[in-house]
């Protein structure tokens, strides 16, 4: 069977790739894709699982030499800004708490490709091999995808016992991904973040709208349309439009409406449920509508075209680029720590200088959006899962849980550079001071502290910039920092209450067996689909004709397993 595993996975993968998405920071993770035959595989874990007790003491008796992670941009502290310093006294640290030393090896991947790059590596490797992963970060429904397939190691009575568990804030976050039979294949430090949308200050004073007044979708529309035909950049270019995005909608990503929440309102393209059963949210009426509104933006230009491909990477940089061969006045990105992003990115441009730091307004969820979810989506958290090396016994699952893991939410040290990254590299209590843009009088700005008072540094690989974070964010972790050290930058504060205050979670991900068999190729009909409407080529009525007629018994079939379940 695990065989036939890993080339449904591999083959999975590469059809995911193709709508990959491409960046981040706080930002989000792709998808990839597993198989079937999952009866066999969850047998073999749940039969694993009654000898947890006697594995998880023999892992006394297995010593961790050498550490092996993926991860993807979530990481910050990359090999240009600070990783080495950042491996270096996590080794310490770790090494103290555990009484031996661990290597770790980071192996930081390509964002644009993560799905299909970790399905090759977990599919064409094995368990001991110098690339192959000890433990890696995934979405959730990348999770979902892989938990059945034997590859990943139940750490549920690890995290039960772990000694964070005394600390922990927010424990549904964790517990809401066992599965029925209480199998945890994934670990969740923190919870998962949604996306707001964001407008240009500018803008809005250029057009004389406030955000304020922005409640309803017509006016959401109109303030495009005056976007891209007002000149509100004052360039006179014909490159002007209302809004850019990561794509019309992320379809192999979870929670898939969230870069242009307005045009989906309370459509969502795949299967979730609805009044408690299961239904495939793609047929719905709502998705009609959807793909209708998205079309008709498109045609009356308010939507750049480059949304149809853009990665996030592309879609922000466009956004607070000072480039005006084209220019965009919104831009729906991750809430909290990429409010300060965006508006020091867009300092860094020299774009709208003269507003400081309220260059952007965060806007409300318009009216159809509450009165369908009642809020942007909080997003499932992305998790790090430990790989499987399938020998029947857990010691080096369990040894890999305690050095990475177990130290993450340690309150302390360990969690501190996860957090932050390195002391003294990105972040240091030791008395200090230093200007960014000591160069340009306008824009220098200086920075003091006295010896003991917690700060972050100037970022290593731009002396202009303050860094941020490095992978855990403090505000959403679910056990915080016991030490005190918290950044008080007010514009990641402002960014947090007001995802907060206006989210709520966004629909479970699906989980069965015939969904993990044809994820991949529903993905890719959907997104066909949506490209072809979009681009007028057909009706969104149409479309969705010819998804039943390609899909409909599959779908269903899909929907009745979900609510057998």
């Amino acid at each position: 069977m695990k065989k036939k595993v890993l080339s449904l996975l591999l083959s999975t993968a590469m059809v995911a790739s193709l709508a990959a998405c491409g960046s981040t920071s706080a930002d989000t993770t792709t998808e990839t894709t597993e198989t079937t035959g999952n009866a066999t595989a969850t047998e073999n874990q749940a039969s694993d699982s009654t000898a947890t007790t006697t594995e998880t003491a023999a892992a006394e008796d297995f010593t961790l030499e050498t550490l092996n992670i993926v991860v993807d941009g979530t990481l910050t502290a990359t090999v240009e800004s600070g990783q080495a310093e950042f491996i270096e006294q996590w080794e310490q640290a770790v090494s103290e708490k555990l009484g031996h030393s661990i290597k770790l090896n980071i192996n930081q991947l390509d964002h644009s490709d993560y799905s299909g790059t970790v399905s090759r590596l977990l599919t064409t490797g094995t368990p001991g091999d110098a690339d192959y992963p000890d433990a890696l970060i995934m979405s959730a429904t990348m999770l979902r995808q892989y938990q059945t397939t034997g590859l990943l190691w139940d750490m549920a009575d690890a995290y039960a016992n772990a000694e964070f568990q005394s600390r922990i804030t927010l424990p549904s976050i964790n517990e809401n991904m066992k599965d029925g039979d209480g199998h945890l294949y994934g670990f969740a430090p923190t919870y998962g973040n949604g996306c707001v949308t964001y407008v240009k200050q500018s803008w809005l004073d250029a057009v004389g709208m406030k955000a304020e007044d922005i409640k309803t979708f017509d006016d959401y529309y109109a303030m495009l349309k005056a976007f891209t035909e007002n000149d509100p950049d004052g360039n006179g270019s014909a490159g002007t439009y209302g809004v850019i995005a990561a794509g019309y909608g992320k379809l192999d990503e979870a929670p898939y409406i969230n870069y242009m929440p307005e045009f989906w309102q309370g459509a969502y393209p795949s299967f979730y449920q609805k009044d408690g059963v299961w239904v495939d949210g793609f047929q719905e009426q709502a998705t009609v509508d959807a793909l209708t509104r998205l079309a008709q933006g498109v045609a009356d230009g308010v939507i750049d075209p480059d949304t149809e491909d853009a990665g996030t990477k592309q879609a922000r940089e466009k956004f607070f680029s000072n480039d005006q061969t084209t220019s965009e006045g919104v831009f729906t990105y991750w809430a909290g720590t990429w409010l300060r992003t965006l508006t020091t990115n867009m300092e860094k441009q020299e774009v709208d200088n003269d507003l400081g730091d309220d260059r952007l307004v965060q806007l409300a969820p318009i009216q159809e959006i509450k009165d369908t979810w009642g809020g942007y989506l909080n997003r499932e958290a992305p998790v790090w899962v430990i790989t499987d090396d399938q020998d029947g016994n857990s010691a080096r699952e369990q040894a890999i849980f305690d050095a990475l893991l177990e130290t993450m939410l340690d309150g302390d040290r360990v969690q501190t550079l996860w957090t932050y990254g390195a002391e003294d590299v990105h972040w240091s209590v030791k008395a200090e001071s230093f200007s960014t843009n000591a160069d340009d009088p306008e824009k220098k700005k200086d920075y003091e502290y006295a010896d003991g008072e917690f700060h972050l540094k100037q970022s290593p690989n731009d002396p202009n910039t303050i860094w941020k974070k490095n992978h855990l964010d403090a505000v959403l972790v679910i056990a915080p920092l016991t030490n005190g050290y918290v950044d008080n930058d007010e514009l990641v504060q402002k960014g947090n209450k007001f995802f907060t205050e206006n989210c709520v979670d966004a629909p479970a991900a699906a989980s069965c067996a015939t969904l993990t068999e044809n994820e991949a190729a529903l993905v890719e009909e959907k997104t066909t689909l949506m490209k072809q409407v979009v681009a007028g080529e057909m009706s969104a009525e149409d479309a969705i004709a010819q998804y039943q007629a390609d899909f409909g018994d599959i779908a269903q079939a899909i929907v009745d397993e979900l609510n057998a379940q």
